[in-house]
């Protein structure tokens, strides 16, 4: 009867574990197809869709909260305290709309937290096994933007949110358009493809965990993807994940050799797809943008490095003709506009650190930004030394988390999700599949008293 009675505990605890992680599964889903149903499946409910994820959110950390799992992390409450005073400062001395409010604070009371959620339901199987599902879909996606490059911008497949037949592509070069994919706006692609190539690079230099057809074929779409995505925030991605595969070889020449590998199999493919007439018109498209943006933003400086610091200059500069509180949080969000304006466009800044800066103030925006980077500094140093010990998955899943955590645009929903889901796979990608020594403990005190 004890036995039966610690097995039982034991797969009901099981079984609660299971549907946590399901949860975070569906949390992720949502990232990649949450502009999907919004666009082709349930465009009459584009609206309520862009939260969609919210609920899902909130009941993770709920159970999570429940079953005593929640992180004692100082960087939560911190950003739990800065988000409940932001409210108090937006409504007595900033906007004053308690919805705007709202909608801006849920993303720190909320999603933050759900980066070390997804820390603690995850481990690292369950990181190696998203990362198979993302190189699985990135198959289809590539096939996608290949239709929505090369088909006009009123078809099916280049629909906008809500249906709308104006297309929801955006500027690109020679008269084509930067293509959503499955996402609510064309970052999602440059994103998404971002993340398929950190766990590209692992799985190359791993040698495991991957189907071998899969990982060509995914490599295939991720090199085929630079091109037809017209994105250079795509090509800037990719070189920060190359730059930490070679401080990998630096820390350890073992590497080395794989690398080479892996550079040789993409230079294989990038070959074989100048050759193809299909891909070269892309191709010229992709320059020219290079080439136009890099005249009009003042070179390589102006084109990477002010996108990547997110106009940290202008943003501490401006903060000084600003109001000591801000104008209030969520006021520089496309739905604040709508609801304090009835118009979508940037009240504040399109920049993340100047909005952020603008919404809540010098002091509370700095706080923000300085938990931000601090928290991103804390991976670093954790994933350095995993990768140390030859273990490269949370290295490489970190140079994509370096780009979006720190200054990535949180006010739109797909940055933010991405975010949070890189975040949160660093800190699982950490631990290791074991039998969890609180079960065993309650199993064995519940039994004691048969």
């Amino acid at each position: 009867m004890r036995t039966n009675s610690v097995s039982n505990i034991m797969n009901r605890e099981t079984d609660e574990a299971e549907l946590l992680k399901k949860g975070v599964w569906l949390y992720f889903l949502l990232v990649i197809f949450e502009g999907a149903l919004r666009k082709w499946v349930l465009p009459g409910l584009a609206t309520p869709l862009l939260i969609i994820r919210d609920p899902i959110a909130i009941w993770l950390i709920y159970k999570v909260w429940e079953k005593d799992m929640f992180p004692s992390s100082l960087y939560i409450k911190a950003m739990m305290v800065i988000s409940i005073i932001s409210i108090i400062t937006a409504l007595v001395f900033g906007h004053g709309n308690f919805l705007v409010a709202m909608f801006g604070a849920r993303v720190f009371l909320i999603h933050f937290p759900m980066i070390f959620v997804i820390g603690k339901v995850f481990d690292r199987e369950d990181v190696i096994k998203l990362g198979r599902v993302t190189l699985w879909l990135s198959i289809p996606m590539v096939i996608l933007i290949a239709l929505q490059f090369y088909s006009p911008q009123s078809a099916l497949v280049n629909r906008g949110i809500g249906g709308d037949e104006a297309g929801g592509g955006f500027s690109g070069a020679m008269g084509f358009f930067r293509p959503p994919a499955t996402f609510s706006f064309t970052n999602g692609t440059h994103l998404f493809f971002g993340f398929v190539g950190c766990y590209l690079f692992y799985f190359w230099l791993a040698g495991k965990g991957v189907n071998k057809i899969i990982l060509y074929a995914s490599t295939v779409a991720l090199v085929a993807a630079i091109p037809l995505s017209i994105s250079r925030s795509l090509t800037f991605f990719l070189a920060v994940a190359l730059m930490f595969v070679l401080l990998s070889v630096i820390r350890k020449p073992s590497n080395l050799i794989k690398m080479i590998f892996a550079g040789a199999g993409f230079l294989v493919v990038l070959y074989f797809m100048t050759k193809i007439s299909f891909f070269q018109t892309a191709t010229d498209a992709f320059l020219a943008r290079f080439s136009n943006a890099a005249d009009s933003e003042g070179g390589l400086e102006g084109t990477l490095g002010d996108r990547y610091l997110g106009g940290m200059t202008s943003a501490l500069s401006g903060s000084v003709e600003r109001p000591f509180f801000g104008y209030g949080i969520g006021m520089g969000t496309n739905v604040g506009s709508m609801l304090l304006t009835g118009g979508r466009t940037f009240l504040i800044s399109e920049e993340e650190w100047g909005r952020v800066i603008g919404e809540m103030g010098a002091i509370l925006g700095l706080s923000i930004i300085f938990l931000r980077l601090s928290l991103c500094f804390k991976l670093l140093i954790e994933a350095y030394k995993k990768m140390v010990q030859d273990d490269l998955l949370p290295w490489m899943l970190f140079s994509f988390t370096i780009l979006v955590v720190p200054q990535g645009q949180w006010a739109q929903p797909t940055n933010l999700g991405f975010s949070v889901v890189s975040g949160g796979l660093v800190l699982a990608a950490m631990r290791k599949r074991l039998i969890p020594q609180k079960v065993i403990k309650i199993a064995v005190l519940d039994s004691s008293s048969l």
